[in-house]
């Protein structure tokens, strides 16, 4: 069975979901092809810095968000091997926000963008197995035997993305270190100001975060060959609750109190990946009519928190590039028409990976650097961390959050 979608978007992500409102919002129609049965909304809350929320105003979903969200005023940092303050930074300024920070949960915006978007536009259980030239058209081969033709395939499919390898772009690699994460929830108010709690050096990297009132959500990045971390021990949440407690001991007890009250159900270990920032400069992150958006085009550690924020910024502004090329009226006659149109959707692709590769090789590199900095256990490392890198490295972070996509109109 074969049917033509006009744009096809791979995976119900938040790059997927906000790419698809986006185009909803200029009036192009496209659908989102998952393959899962439903809507994968898994995952405890998102930090979405001033650069999403800009993004999510232009879809027009920021205002609803913000009822449900918490405000993060600032940052608080210590040294994990001593637990001393080493930088605290206000993001509220003479009661007037300087940087916009709040914590979502990934639910909420999973099934805000969704329930955004018309009636089926997203497709469940429509795993892609191959992708296929023909002429200008792409063919989407599913793994229930049906194919799609379309005249635009944009791969918002994560990490492992078929459409990133379709074009040929390198897999990403392992950065070398991995994460264990906890959500905790409490009966009544936990009683933490919303500020990020961060801890670093020694090897290891601590963090926890209000989600609301009654959640927190924490973290200890850190690299395996350096704290001798058993590779086996990645399953086993109970191992992994004893090996952030027993790292964390001496730093704070704040920190150990918080791990303490996680149920095992809410720890998980990952490994840490990154697209090596120069394949994404040089890389095939466009073919003609085929790109990729998300972490399907720059997947990067999380040491800037900017995983999810730049998802929503690459959503708008291809958008925003497809909408030029394709709202406007073109001339008559099927064949012109026809090659008119491609060459359009060409050059609207093409006008969009040169507005991110850079975009998106500041991303990679800034987040691996921010994390090997706050990590290190080198002593002067340490000792530069303590005196001039902790602001340096929350001053990037702020410069980085501070970028405005433009919103969705077509001139």
């Amino acid at each position: 069975m074969e049917r033509e979608e006009d744009i096809v978007i791979v995976g119900a992500g938040i790059a997927g979901l906000a790419t698809c409102l986006g185009l909803h919002r200029l009036g192009l129609q496209s659908i989102v092809l998952e393959s899962a049965d439903s809507l994968r909304a898994t995952g405890f809350a998102l930090a979405l810095w001033t650069n999403a929320w800009r993004a999510l105003d232009a879809l027009g979903i920021g205002d609803s968000l913000r009822q449900r969200s918490l405000s993060i005023t600032g940052f608080k940092s210590f040294s994990a091997e001593s637990g001393a303050p080493i930088k605290e930074v206000s993001l509220v300024e003479n009661n007037r926000v300087e940087y916009e920070s709040r914590r979502v949960r990934r639910k909420d915006l999973l099934e805000k963008l969704a329930n955004e978007l018309p009636g089926g536009a997203i497709r469940y259980s429509s795993k892609v197995d191959s992708i296929e030239e023909s002429g200008p058209m792409k063919l989407v081969h599913l793994a229930d035997g049906s194919t799609i033709r379309t005249k635009v395939l944009i791969g918002c499919d994560g990490v492992n993305s078929v459409v990133a390898n379709w074009l040929g772009l390198q897999k990403p690699v392992n950065s070398g270190r991995s994460a264990i994460r906890g959500f905790v929830e409490y009966p009544d108010k936990h009683g933490y100001e919303p500020k990020f709690h961060a801890y670093f050096g020694g090897g290891v990297r601590f963090g926890f975060l209000p989600s609301d009132d009654k959640s927190l959500y924490w973290f200890c990045t850190f690299t395996p060959s350096v704290v001798h971390f058993d590779g086996n021990t990645e399953q086993d949440p109970m191992k992994l609750k004893q090996f952030v407690l027993k790292k964390a001991s001496n730093v704070s007890k704040e920190l150990c109190t918080v791990i303490e009250r996680t149920t095992l159900d809410s720890i998980s270990c990952v490994q840490l990946k990154l697209r090596l920032p120069w394949n994404v400069l040089m890389g095939n992150i466009l073919r003609n009519n085929v790109c990729v958006v998300g972490d399907a085009l720059h997947p990067m550690t999380p040491d800037l928190g900017q995983g999810g924020c730049s998802a929503l910024e690459d959503s708008v502004v291809i958008a925003k590039c497809l909408g030029e090329a394709l709202v406007k009226p073109i001339t008559d006659g099927r064949i012109e028409q026809e090659d008119e149109e491609f060459m359009k959707i060409r050059k609207g692709l093409e006008k969009y990976a040169k507005e991110r590769r850079w975009r998106s090789f500041i991303f990679i590199s800034a987040a691996y650097l921010a994390g090997f900095i706050q990590e290190s256990g080198s002593k002067v490392i340490s000792f530069l961390r303590e005196h001039f890198l902790a602001g340096v490295t929350i001053s990037v972070t702020l410069r980085i959050a501070n970028f405005d996509c433009g919103r969705l109109a077509v001139s």
